[in-house]
């Protein structure tokens, strides 16, 4: 199952990967994707295995950005690739057939070459600007969302879809009127003071929407 709220790490304020997933799961969040760029994959590894610890603790999942050896070393659920990742078939071999493996995507040719790798769900972003992207695709937008998914019900791709980049809780009920399956979020949950409300807030308005449907 494909949580409808990723939590995408970074570090806190003045603090560490570890303790910003750690107040997000205090806060009650269930998907956490582990992302640590431009490290070794052994400090990595160690926070992995740190960071998938605080996940059974808070029966939470754990999703391991780009490296399919610590996702699989740290007992991971999933493993998330970017388009510049480890190819899809690749990954799958060192994870094995049981783990989830999600895939990014910016444009609707992404979205059919994900499809065809046979991954398990789709990052698709980014929705507005973001500082969390290094090299930031072009923006989607809210009609671009919902075109890319119109396009995606014609050609009979039913993937579940992530929105991602710079998403805020307000524009959680736009997108899922779109048809997405959820949203990602990173700043809009690691700087507020109050995660807890924040985090409810979420999930309330992703249950709103998809209890309507």
């Amino acid at each position: 199952m494909i949580d409808r709220l990723h939590y995408i790490s970074q570090p806190s304020a003045n603090g560490s990967h570890l303790e910003a997933i750690e107040k997000v799961l205090l806060a009650g969040a269930r998907w956490i994707q582990l992302r640590v760029k431009n490290q070794p994959e052994e400090e990595v590894l160690a926070l992995a295995l740190k960071v998938a610890r605080l996940c059974k603790v808070h029966e939470a999942r754990l999703i391991v950005n780009d490296y399919p050896q610590v996702a699989l070393a740290a007992g991971a659920y999933g493993l998330h690739l970017g388009l510049n990742d480890m190819p899809v078939a690749e990954a799958r071999a060192i994870v094995g057939p049981e783990m989830i493996i999600g895939g990014t995507a910016n444009t609707y040719a992404h979205i059919e070459l994900r499809a065809a790798e046979g991954i398990d769900y789709i990052g698709l972003g980014p929705y507005r600007f973001t500082a969390t992207k290094q090299n930031l695709s072009p923006v989607i937008g809210l009609e671009g969302y919902t075109r890319l998914m119109k396009q995606m019900q014609e050609a009979g791709i039913h993937l579940p879809v992530i929105a991602i980049g710079g998403i805020e809780a307000e524009d959680i009920p736009p997108l899922m009127q779109a048809g997405l399956h959820g949203v990602a979020v990173s700043g809009a949950l690691t700087r507020q003071p109050d995660l807890s409300l924040t985090l409810r807030e979420m999930y309330n308005n992703l249950q709103a929407v998809h209890s309507n449907c």
